[in-house]
């Protein structure tokens, strides 16, 4: 039986083969939200606005926890980009919780993108 990996080794090659793939490793969780976004965005690498890239980051966090149902699938509206509803509010804690959470949703993310 094969035993997981520790969640630091595992983000560690998730972020290696992101590099593989897009020929630059993300340096943090926000690079890798960002490039969700990008993909779930679904018009491909282009130039954003800094308040894109904030909007990028924001599509990426509500569909990686939209895994466990924290946020629901809208829409998209006339310009093509996704909108998220909030279902139920995120569990306090401190910022290394969240980024915590945030990273397991990462991971199960990518899981079900290479399935």
């Amino acid at each position: 039986m094969e035993t997981e990996q520790p969640l630091d080794v595992q983000w560690e090659q998730l972020l290696d083969s992101i590099g593989s793939t897009v020929g630059k490793r993300p340096v943090d969780l926000n690079s890798v939200l960002f490039l969700i976004g990008v993909q779930e965005l679904g018009q491909g690498a282009k130039h954003f606005s800094k308040e894109q890239k904030q909007d990028l980051m924001h599509i990426g966090i509500c569909k990686i926890l939209s895994l466990s149902g924290y946020y629901e699938f809208e829409g998209r509206d006339a310009d093509g980009w996704p909108h998220w509803r909030l279902l139920t509010p995120l569990p306090a804690g401190d910022l290394l919780t969240q980024e915590l959470l945030l990273k397991i949703h990462v991971l199960e993310y990518f899981k079900e993108e290479a399935s």
